[in-house]
């Protein structure tokens, strides 16, 4: 194998903030942070004793204080890309919520529009997802993402969806008809993180919004009808495995379902989901599912090029990626 073109995507914006592009994100904003490299990537990395996804998602506190004004978010979409592109990307797709970059006085739009303009900076073929939040008392924002989703949709190049992320245990994807509804009437492509933190349920529900991937989707196989469902209409899944070990989405990882779904026809991606909260890079997860799976080179191929058909992009860029993948191998 050459070089690899690898894809990302399921990649959290705010996820992604690792302990260098946080100081000089600081730096640009006259924020203090702890003057230990040590301290402060305490602050953003989850520990190896990490109880379960709500745990995890502490961890973002801290990044998103660092994208509350244009000139921390446009920098930060550029430094991501900057270190995602080092690791051998050929293709990003970021998604970030703009409700949660509104807490100094921007609207969602500025915070959108901050996000495109950090896109510009940076040659790495990058496009960004507009995430909806798990939340209570947000319908007014998430219906507002919406609406800003038709706005900016773009084939390629921008905004070409939207997620719903959050505390998925906490508020059930069933709690979020109204949204997907609206965003379908719209042509608005979406994923929809589910089955990690909640049951085959979530995915179900996922998938009749009308969602065209499903954000990790592990525990899919707890409903055999629903596995054969995702299997004979190739529903892509975006699996994340160390974030899913993290956040105990699997109790034993020795059990993790990706070789099991490979071999029966799911459409397995493999992604970094946190790529700084999880300490990870795309490379480190195909890795470790060399080392704990035994994954094959034809294997890491078939998903490499899954990601291509999954991709929220236009069909040029499909084409080039894929004849990049198939070089490589």
């Amino acid at each position: 194998m050459t070089n690899i073109p690898y894809i990302d995507l399921h990649c959290h914006l705010d996820g992604s903030i690792t302990v260098d592009i946080a100081r000089k994100l600081a730096a640009l904003q006259n924020i203090e942070l702890p003057a230990s490299d040590a301290e402060l990537e305490s602050r953003l990395s989850v520990p190896e004793s990490c109880e379960n996804l709500n745990e995890f998602l502490e961890c973002f506190a801290l990044p998103c204080s660092l994208m509350q004004t244009k000139e921390g978010i446009t920098e930060s979409v550029h430094l991501v890309q900057e270190y995602m592109k080092s690791q051998g990307l050929a293709y990003l797709e970021l998604r970030f919520a703009p409700q949660k970059h509104c807490d100094n006085g921007l609207s969602q739009q500025d915070a959108i529009e901050a996000a495109l303009s950090g896109l510009k900076m940076s040659d790495l073929h990058t496009n960004l997802i507009l995430c909806l939040m798990r939340d209570k008392g947000n319908e007014k924002e998430n219906m507002e993402t919406i609406e800003l989703a038709k706005k900016y949709l773009v084939k390629d190049g921008g905004v070409v969806a939207v997620d719903l992320a959050g505390a998925e245990a906490l508020f059930h994807t069933c709690e979020f008809a109204s949204p997907f509804a609206k965003a379908k009437e719209y042509g608005i492509p979406f994923t929809i993180h589910a089955g990690e933190a909640d049951g085959a349920v979530s995915v179900h529900d996922a998938l009749s919004f009308g969602a065209r991937r499903i954000g990790h989707g592990v525990r899919t196989a707890e409903d055999p009808a629903l596995l054969e469902y995702v299997i004979k209409n190739q529903i892509p899944l975006e699996m994340c495995p160390n974030s899913n070990r993290q956040t105990k989405s699997v109790d034993d990882m020795s059990k993790y379902p990706i070789r099991d779904y490979l071999a029966k026809g799911v459409k397995v991606t493999v992604n970094t989901d946190d790529p700084a909260i999880c300490r990870t890079t795309i490379a480190k997860e195909f890795e470790y599912l060399e080392k704990k799976f035994g994954i094959t080179a034809g294997e890491k191929k078939i998903m490499m090029l899954n990601a291509v058909d999954a991709a929220f992009t236009d069909a040029a860029t499909k084409a080039a990626l894929r004849a990049e993948v198939e070089s490589a191998f």
